[in-house]
C-alpha cells in the first residue's frame, strides 16, 4: 500500500495564458503556488482535497476522456457569474436524478468540467 501525502492534475494547454486566466479569473480558483518565469511560469490551483497545475504546452488535441468534477457552494450563483464572463455552458444547472445539482462547462481547450453542488439533504452529506 502507497500513502498518497498529495495530488494533483497537470493540465497542458494550448495557449497558456488563457487557461491560467480562465482557472483564476473565470472559474475563481485561487492560487496556491506559481514556479518559473515570465509567460511559461506556470500556476497551480487549490482544487478543494488536490491541486490543478496549469503549466507548459500540449503538443496536441487534449484528451477527451479528461474531464473535471468540481463541488462548489451555489451551482446557480456561480452559473450567472460564468455567464456574465462569457465561459461556455454546455449545460444548464438542473438537479440530476441522482439527487445532485449539475451545471457542465467547458474551458478554453474543450476540457469538459462539471461544476456540482450537493444538496444539504443529499445522501452525501452523511455517512452512515
Amino acid at each position: 500500500m502507497v500513502n498518497v501525502l498529495s495530488s494533483r492534475i497537470l493540465l497542458r494547454p494550448a495557449d497558456l495564458e488563457r487557461s491560467r486566466a480562465f482557472y483564476r479569473d473565470d472559474l475563481g480558483l485561487a492560487v496556491y503556488r506559481e514556479f518559473g518565469e515570465g509567460p511559461e511560469r506556470g500556476t497551480v490551483f487549490f482544487l478543494g482535497g488536490g491541486f490543478l497545475e496549469v503549466s507548459g504546452h500540449s503538443e496536441g488535441p487534449l484528451n477527451a476522456g479528461l474531464q473535471l468534477w468540481l463541488q462548489v457552494e451555489d451551482v446557480g450563483a456561480l452559473h450567472g457569474r460564468l455567464l456574465d464572463r462569457g465561459v461556455k455552458v454546455l449545460r444548464e444547472p438542473r438537479q440530476e436524478p441522482w439527487g445532485l445539482i449539475e451545471m457542465w462547462i467547458e474551458d478554453p481547450d474543450g476540457c469538459k468540467i462539471v461544476m456540482v453542488e450537493v444538496p444539504e439533504d443529499h445522501p452525501l452529506r452523511y455517512r452512515p
